[in-house]
C-alpha cells in the first residue's frame, strides 16, 4: 500500500479549507484516509496553516511520499529540514 500525505478539500464552493491527511493513495481525493496531519486554510492572509509535527514526522519516516503543495507546507514548517537532519545523521 502507497501512503500519500495529501490534501482532502473540505468547505463550501468558493471557500475551500483542505486538511493534510495520509492517505492511501488509490483512493480518491475526498475520500477515505488513514489519519488527519493538520489543516491548511489558503483564504486568510498570511494562509493559516496548523500541524501536528511528531504525525508528520512518523509517516514521512515510514515512507509516506507527500504530494507538492503538502511538501511545499511542510517545507515552510520547517519539517522537510528536519527530516533530512535526521536522515543524514544516522
Amino acid at each position: 500500500m502507497a501512503v500519500k500525505l495529501r490534501l482532502k478539500r473540505m468547505g463550501k464552493k468558493k471557500a475551500p479549507f483542505y486538511r493534510i491527511v495520509a492517505a492511501d493513495s488509490r483512493s480518491p481525493r475526498d475520500g477515505r484516509f488513514i489519519e488527519t496531519i493538520g489543516t491548511y486554510n489558503p483564504t486568510t492572509v498570511p494562509a493559516e496553516v496548523t500541524l501536528d509535527e511528531e504525525l508528520a514526522m512518523k509517516w514521512l519516516h515510514n515512507g509516506a511520499q507527500p504530494s507538492d503543495t503538502v511538501r511545499n507546507i511542510l517545507s515552510k514548517q520547517g519539517i522537510m529540514k528536519r527530516l533530512h537532519d535526521e536522515k543524514s545523521a544516522k
